[in-house]
């Protein structure tokens, strides 16, 4: 990580950090205190992300994964009894401190670890990030975009065999001030340049995102 990555980012994620922190505060671990509009659409972007795990992988577990911006830790919670995870191994990261107490307090399963980091550490076969760029308050839209592009990045390295993440489309019906949304050829050719030419994206109408998957 480049020291002007760390601080960009440190800059950028504080005012979002503070904002999730206060959702949390008063509703506790809860969809709407990472701004899912309820519980039922969280658990469609999980059940998009879980296939994008190969089928052997599905069946045989074992496999490592990385939840970027993990929040309370409801991914683990979607992963804990499926195939994928018999034997495998879940690490969590998020920005808020707050976040990743939560998170630590209610999941005890000895196959999870948080971490309070503003970027994935450790390689992992799968590394996700659900709904973590979608917030960016008050950014610069292009400087937010330049973030997302290099944790992008930060987050490739680690990775053994795919990354899948998702984004709000720029032509989604309903939008609101303070999200970020994106042109999904322009994101998908720089997964395919800057990452690895075995990108797709799904538009995943009628909700309002895109999910990118960038395989090995």
């Amino acid at each position: 990580m480049t020291l002007f990555f760390f601080k960009r980012a440190a800059r950028l994620l504080k005012p979002v950090a503070r904002s999730y922190e206060r959702r949390l505060a008063e509703l506790g671990p809860d969809a709407r205190a990472v701004f899912w509009k309820s519980e039922d659409h969280q658990l469609v972007r999980f059940e998009t992300l879980y296939q994008v795990i190969d089928d052997a992988d599905a069946r045989a577990g074992g496999i490592s994964i990385a939840d970027f911006g993990c929040g309370y830790g409801a991914l683990f919670d979607f992963l804990k009894d499926t195939p994928a995870l018999k034997d495998g191994r879940y690490v969590g990261y998020d920005m808020s401190k707050k976040m990743v107490e939560a998170a630590r307090a209610r999941i005890r399963d000895p196959r999870a670890r948080f971490l309070h980091q503003i970027t994935v550490t450790e390689p992992a076969d799968y590394v996700f990030a659900c709904g973590t760029y979608n917030m960016h308050i008050n950014a610069d839209a292009a400087e937010w975009g330049d973030y997302v592009k290099d944790s992008l990045r930060e987050l490739w390295a680690k990775t053994d065999k795919t990354l899948a993440f998702n984004l709000l489309r720029a032509d989604a019906v309903e939008r609101y001030q303070g999200l970020f949304y994106v042109d999904g050829g322009e994101f998908l050719n720089f997964c395919r340049t800057e990452l690895s030419p075995r990108a797709t994206v799904t538009n995943d109408a009628p909700l309002p995102d895109y999910t990118f998957i960038v395989r090995r």
